[in-house]
């Protein structure tokens, strides 16, 4: 393959050859759930502390509505600034809270990055609904690709949704833009070279790992604009020797990248988070909560010993046996199972400082051992399954085991799961009028004209 032939110009060719047709339905209404879903997990973090110190840092109050080129807005507050920081703050908003979708291929999170990007260049721009739409799914489509290619071996040291993250944001850029091939490729070469995003980010207790979903939205919307002005990268950034692929993993599988486009779109096969955890602990829930659910008449203190069998990506970076932070907590399987035997549910409070100590969690967690097995972990990434076992003091055992985790494509949330998941994560932040508001206009979000439309604030920050 010559440079001038790369893995990068023959995707961007795919990529704007299916522009001649309409996006198919199922693909619209994929994109559609999956900018709803983004809008929930962004608005629910929009107050963080991660979001707000970035924001003390690049929006300063008094250059808020005046600030030359403030185009796009921030979700949660309306605050008006240029699309880069725009693209930046709403990408970490939409990561923070661990809510955000999943590629499971590509072991990614292609919403954050790629819809804060979009959202914001097409809120600059006046676009409609529907561009928004199409470029989201083309973002989608460019980034679960190059995510599967490079992975798993690129999950060892980095974060996919930092890295690959940048690339999908790129190409939902360029499609909003209505670039050609060539400068579609540029743009996914220009980010391609920015990527960055450290897997020991995140095991530790730090705000770098919603970072990296904002710095991929922001390097996206930097590489598609400036693509979109003549800006050139390395034709063959992606499979070129020291190029992406091999500089951060091995190599990657680039003849399924560049494959036609359709009729099934990639962003069909999303994963939505019905629990805000990291996802590698979701099966290890899921049979949890199946445990309490049956009439095993089980209570903590009949519990003898808890046993969670999962895959072995699971068991490093969601193996914290003894959580001592919130964040950590998050990427805790023992705690996360803890909490849904005791509780029955597992969501935003389950994470409050003050369960980190509580004694019945302690006992458990102290119950509790984690295990990888090859049932599990040979059918990894494509397969996310888990299984728990509980030992009473009575020498009785139950069992359950979840082969595809809630909210995976061949287990997926309900119509009303997804709303209800929206309404809880936005009504805190925005109230009750304002979310219903928000909702109706995704709802028909192929009939709005513009997308500035969108309204994601308080009703008492009205702008």
């Amino acid at each position: 393959m010559s440079a001038a032939e790369g893995v990068a110009l023959r995707l961007a060719r795919e990529l704007v050859l299916a522009r001649e047709k309409p996006l198919p339905p199922a693909a619209e209404r994929a994109a559609s759930a999956a900018v709803l879903d983004w809008f929930g997990a962004a608005i629910g973090g929009s107050d963080s502390e991660p979001v707000t110190l970035l924001r003390r840092a690049f929006v300063p109050p008094q250059a808020q509505d005046a600030a030359p080129g403030a185009g796009a807005r921030l979700v949660g507050t309306g605050e008006a600034t240029d699309v880069s920081t725009a693209a930046l703050l709403n990408g970490v908003a939409s990561h923070v809270l661990e809510m955000d979708d999943i590629y499971s291929p590509g072991l990614y999170h292609p919403g954050a990055p790629t819809v804060a990007a979009a959202l914001a260049v097409a809120q600059q721009e006046g676009a409609t609904g529907a561009a928004l739409l199409r470029a989201v799914a083309v973002g989608y489509e460019a980034g679960d690709r190059i995510a599967a290619a490079v992975n798993p071996a690129h999950y060892q040291y980095w974060h996919t949704t930092g890295t690959v993250g940048c690339l999908g944001a790129a190409a939902a850029v360029a499609e909003l833009r209505g670039l050609s091939a060539q400068s579609m490729a540029h743009a996914l070469t220009l980010a391609a070279t920015m990527a960055s995003g450290l897997q020991q980010s995140f095991r530790s207790d730090a705000m770098a790992k919603p970072l990296h979903s904002g710095h991929a939205a922001r390097a996206g919307v930097t590489a598609g604009l400036a693509a979109a002005a003549g800006f050139t990268g390395a034709p063959d950034a992606l499979e070129g020797a020291a190029g992406f692929g091999e500089a951060m993993g091995e190599g990657g599988d680039w003849e399924q990248v560049v494959r036609p486009v359709g009729p099934e779109y990639l962003v069909e096969r999303t994963s939505v988070k019905p629990y805000p955890c990291c996802g590698h602990t979701f099966a290890a829930i899921d049979g949890a909560l199946a445990l309490r659910a049956e009439p095993h008449d089980l209570g903590p203190g009949d519990i003898e010993a808890i046993e969670i069998e999962t895959y072995r990506t699971a068991t490093v970076v969601a193996g914290n046996p003894r959580p001592r932070t919130p964040f950590e907590a998050r990427f805790s399987a023992p705690f996360v199972v803890a909490t849904a035997l005791l509780d029955g549910e597992v969501r935003l409070e389950s994470f409050r400082p003050e369960r980190l100590t509580d004694p019945a969690v302690t006992e458990l967690l102290d119950r509790t051992g984690l295990k990888d097995t090859s049932q599990f972990t040979a059918p990894f990434p494509q397969r996310r399954g888990a299984r728990v076992t509980v030992r009473t003091h009575g020498g009785d055992q139950h069992s359950v085991t979840v082969p595809d985790r809630k909210g995976d494509p061949d287990n997926p949330l309900s119509e009303s799961d997804l709303t209800a998941k929206f309404t809880g994560l936005s009504e805190p932040v925005l109230g009750s009028c304002r979310t219903a508001e928000l909702a109706a206009r995704l709802s028909t979000l192929t009939e709005l004209a513009d997308v500035r439309q969108l309204v994601c604030y308080r009703e008492e920050s009205d702008r």
